[in-house]
């Protein structure tokens, strides 16, 4: 109920279609328990979009993926495997916020405290909060600019419908930035193999037949499958 709030409350931030602003209207009121039922539904919807659109998934999936691609295993671990394990780092990083919301909105709601507009409202804090966080001042003066209206004075005045793709535009940057990192050691490995082969004369023979294994073995050596969470996971803690 919670996340169906929030994300209904998001819909209703970035305020567009009439869909979206009948729901907003309904959540100003406390309706019967089945029509907020059918309210909740609705919102659980938009959870595939939120998840991509107001948290971290984004930066881990894209690392995770161009990690894949720097072993040379375009197809190994699975996408399944991948997003999954995105999924998991996902709510470690967000178990911050997620709190904030359960504490400042979700219990009191669930204890007829507030309603559910307030508890809308809420919700939408913590996100927001964090989202800004993440949000580089250029991206959003390029979505304002894209826009065509003013820079907001504070960050008060940000419109949700301004800060959503500013923020993607953020998370793509900075994952763009950590997978060139992260390719810069098995480039080195690829060109050192490459050039040992040339220098035996091994023309014939393949660089990634014995780079491959060599990666493979140095990524797990170094347990690289942890410090890469690690560091996405403090690259938001930070």
């Amino acid at each position: 109920m919670a996340a169906s709030l929030l994300f209904a409350g998001a819909a209703v931030a970035a305020g567009a279609t009439a869909p979206s602003d009948l729901m907003g209207e309904a959540l100003k009121q406390d309706y019967s328990p089945a029509i907020r039922n059918l309210i909740a539904l609705t919102a659980l919807s938009l959870l595939p979009v939120a998840l991509i659109a107001m948290t971290s998934f984004t930066r881990i999936v894209i690392v995770l993926s161009l990690l894949r691609h720097a072993l040379g295993l375009p197809q190994t671990p699975p996408n399944a495997v991948v997003v999954t394990l995105s999924i998991c780092l996902t709510y470690f990083s967000m178990a911050p916020v997620l709190d904030k919301v359960n504490d400042s909105a979700l219990q009191p709601y669930m204890a007829e405290q507030i309603g559910s507009g307030e508890a809308v409202r809420r919700g939408l804090l913590p996100m927001r909060e964090f989202m800004v966080g993440q949000t580089r001042e250029s991206d959003l003066t390029a979505v304002l600019e894209m826009a065509r209206v003013p820079a907001p004075k504070t960050i008060d005045d940000i419109r949700f419908r301004h800060l959503l793709p500013a923020f993607l535009l953020s998370e793509l940057k900075t994952a763009f930035q950590i997978g060139f990192v992260i390719f810069l050691p098995f480039l080195l490995i690829d060109l050192v193999v490459g050039a040992v082969l040339m220098a035996l004369g091994m023309i014939m023979v393949p660089p990634a037949t014995i780079s491959l294994p060599l990666k493979i073995l140095l990524f797990v050596l170094i347990d690289g499958w942890v410090l890469v969470s690690r560091a996405l996971l403090s690259s938001y803690w930070t």
